[in-house]
């Protein structure tokens, strides 16, 4: 498959089959995303791998997040089980982690490099007929979350990855007309 396809065809992905994503693969897939493009080669990121029972830990720090954002008290419960319902039904997540770098500068340098990063994954994921959603919810701030994966002060999560096997794959949506968007000046 030509990288002009993969680019084109590759799709978020939302809905999985239940069949698990060797960890191998993963692991090879990171490797070779971390030759992302890095000012400086700071390398500010990390990563944690969610699969298989451990998923329970985040379904169930989505729970009291979302529980606890619920004001209404008679509808608490049916809010944690929504977002515990979402999360559980995901077969792998890949928490991508950033270390935040206190100069302004290179904090954004590092950013643009980790999202790279996560782009450099997601064709190499699809090229594997491996799809994913890069995730970036409010949740990912609570203390519930961040414990769950075990981030530190001083780090940010850039992106949580659902990681899995196509169930669907949604049709293409139309993009702007590069005619639109280009400036050319002379």
């Amino acid at each position: 498959m030509k990288l002009e396809d993969i680019i084109k065809e590759r799709r978020s992905i939302k809905r999985f089959k239940d069949i698990p994503v060797p960890i191998d693969i993963i692991r090879s897939l990171l490797e070779t995303s971390t030759w992302a493009p890095n000012h400086k080669l700071t390398q500010p990121w990390r990563f944690v791998v969610v699969h298989g029972d451990s998923r329970l830990k985040l379904a169930e720090a989505t729970r009291a997040f979302m529980a606890g954002k619920e004001k209404d008290p008679e509808k608490k419960e049916a809010a944690g089980q929504r977002g515990y319902n979402k999360l559980i039904d995901v077969p792998m997540f890949v928490a991508v982690i950033m270390e935040e770098n206190p100069n302004p500068m290179t904090r954004e340098e590092d950013y643009a490099a980790t999202s790279a990063l996560i782009q450099n994954f997601s064709l190499l994921a699809w090229e594997q007929g491996i799809g994913l959603i890069w995730e970036k919810y409010g949740m990912i701030h609570s203390i519930e979350f961040r414990e769950a994966l075990g981030v530190k002060p001083g780090e940010k999560i850039v992106g949580s990855l659902h990681v899995g096997y196509p169930d669907m794959i949604p049709s293409p949506r139309p993009r702007n007309a590069i005619d639109q968007l280009l400036t050319i000046m002379d």
